[in-house]
């Protein structure tokens, strides 16, 4: 009798262990690109709008910031890359945070990790066309339109 108590907690165990690691699975790496318009002077906007690209269907998203420290300046950048971490379309939207300094005059490149709080990671990268200098704390939101 006493193996069979055992036998029974064993397999509840390698069943919840696996359900663990099939949730885990589960999360699907995508493809997103959006273009943001950054200008400021101390306090700076950003706003732009985007597509995600999920299980073949085309998302649209629209962007938005707001950022504070040492903002001069405006530049428009295009980014490109993935999104991983997600278990629906719905999981990229959210609030980025981010600090940051950057130069951009004229063209340059830009790349870029963020994390929401719904534990997304956008690992993007682009070109920046413009003239901005920051030194900055910033937050960028996601919503699906």
């Amino acid at each position: 009798m006493p193996h069979s108590t055992a036998f029974r907690a064993a397999a509840a165990l390698t069943v919840l262990a696996g359900v663990g690691l099939s949730s885990a699975a589960q999360a699907e790496t995508c493809a997103i690109s959006f273009s943001v318009l950054k200008a400021g002077w101390v306090i700076g906007g950003s706003g732009g709008s985007g597509v995600l690209n999920f299980h073949g269907r085309s998302y649209p998203l629209q962007i938005g910031g707001i950022s504070y420290g040492i903002v001069f300046g405006a530049a428009k950048t295009v980014l490109h890359g993935r999104v991983s971490n997600i278990f629906r379309a719905s999981d990229v939207a959210g609030v980025y945070g981010a600090a940051g300094a950057g130069l951009a005059v004229g063209r340059g490149a830009s790349a870029i990790v963020l994390t929401n709080q719904k534990g997304a990671i956008l690992e993007l990268s682009g070109r920046e066309v413009g003239l901005l200098a920051n030194a900055d704390l910033s937050g960028l939101a996601i919503t699906l339109r």
